[in-house]
């Protein structure tokens, strides 16, 4: 198990960038793939993006490639939500996940076995 605290949420104006932040504590995080989700009030929890245990292989959803990069660094670890030319409709709350496994880029919520609290994005028009 991992446990997962995410930081750099905000409020900010359409066109502007975040960089979200997932800190992880326990033994097997550079071991797990990892990824992030986003959930608007009343709807359900969406993909957003995964990567790699080394970073080698990442998977966006369409809606945020090209503008949103995950990155992560094993030494540290902690993995990243890169977010440039926010719009209103990026605003949710954010979530990161762990998964059990090393080389996945799912983007099905229900494999990711450790989330994070969440933290909120609001982006005004």
């Amino acid at each position: 198990q991992v446990q997962l605290v995410e930081s750099g949420g905000g409020l900010v104006q359409a066109g502007d960038s975040l960089r979200l932040s997932c800190a992880a504590s326990g033994r097997t995080f550079s071991s797990r793939s990892m990824g992030w989700f986003r959930q608007s009030p009343g709807k359900e929890r969406d993909f957003v993006a995964a990567i790699a245990w080394n970073g080698g292989v990442k998977y966006y959803a369409d809606s945020v490639k090209g503008r949103f990069t995950i990155s992560r660094d094993n030494a540290k670890n902690t993995v990243y939500l890169q977010m440039n030319s926010l719009k209103p409709e990026d605003t949710a709350v954010y979530y990161c996940a762990a998964h059990p496994t090393g080389w996945t880029t799912s983007s099905v919520a229900r494999g990711y076995d450790c989330w994070g609290q969440g933290t909120q994005v609001t982006v005004s028009s």
